[in-house]
């Protein structure tokens, strides 16, 4: 997960880059997915700040599941 302050935007990543097409879910939020199999390995959001006072807030308002652990 990587959040850049002055661009305000907010990646979350659950796989590792490669050939792939951003799907615009909403005005600020991309789904990323693999251009070979369709998995969704990023979720990129603009504005996080300003959407939503935490991450658990975003997340629960995207279309897909997503559990956070600790390492």
């Amino acid at each position: 997960m990587h959040h850049d302050e002055e661009a305000d935007y907010l990646e979350i990543f659950v796989g590792e880059p490669r050939a792939d097409y951003g799907e615009h879910i909403s005005k600020d939020i991309v789904l990323f997915k693999y251009k070979d199999n369709d998995k969704l390995y990023e979720i990129g959001i603009f504005n996080f700040k300003k959407r939503a006072s935490s991450l658990k807030d975003v997340l629960s308002n995207l279309p897909i599941s997503i559990r956070i652990e600790a390492n």
